[in-house]
């Protein structure tokens, strides 16, 4: 298990686009490597559903997403998560150089924090609906459609790809301490 330390505002990989992943690296040691790494670091994170490669200073077109998003802020009581619900016992999601198909028009504002603004939430409008196509883990492309929380978390694991924050289009930001136990 190798955890990364996560990159924290305001360092400036996080304010650059990253660079694509060329399709043949994508089965290369430094690849699977970046990816074992993010996978680690989301795990060890106390709360984190996604992660992008930038957050680990990594300037390349990679972020991985944790399938605890499909069950969480669910209305639905009969969803079951596919794994043992324990923490950080999610299989997790790999997407490689993803590009935006689709985004609905009706957006939803809901509240957003990240890993590399640790302790801060905003207000973000995000499209209620997105179709994304990507490449994963052993270089295959894929499509994938998402609604509400796994949606807004795709769009922001996109935007670190992109250099932005949810800052950038928080409408209202709040800090939260820890509470200490």
């Amino acid at each position: 298990m190798t955890k990364r330390a996560i990159v924290r505002e305001p360092k400036p990989v996080l304010h650059q686009a990253a660079k694509e992943v060329l399709p043949r690296a994508i089965s290369s040691k430094r690849v699977k490597k970046i990816i074992s790494d993010l996978s680690d670091t989301l795990r060890a994170s106390e709360d984190g559903i996604g992660i992008a490669a930038p957050q680990i200073g990594v300037s390349l077109r990679i972020f991985v997403t944790s399938e605890e998003a499909l069950t969480l802020g669910t209305k639905n009581k009969d969803v079951k998560p596919l794994v043992s619900d324990k923490k950080k016992e999610w299989r997790h999601f790999v997407f490689i150089n993803p590009k935006l198909l689709k985004a609905s028009r009706k957006k939803f504002d809901d509240s957003e924090g990240c890993l590399s603004v640790p302790h801060v939430f905003g207000t973000v409008p995000r499209a209620e609906k997105v179709k994304v196509a990507a490449y994963d883990e052993r270089g295959k492309k894929f499509e994938r459609g998402a609604a509400g929380l796994f949606a807004r978390l795709l769009q922001h694991e996109m935007d670190h790809l992109d250099g932005h924050l949810f800052l950038e289009k928080a409408r209202e930001t709040h800090r939260v301490e820890k509470e200490k136990v």
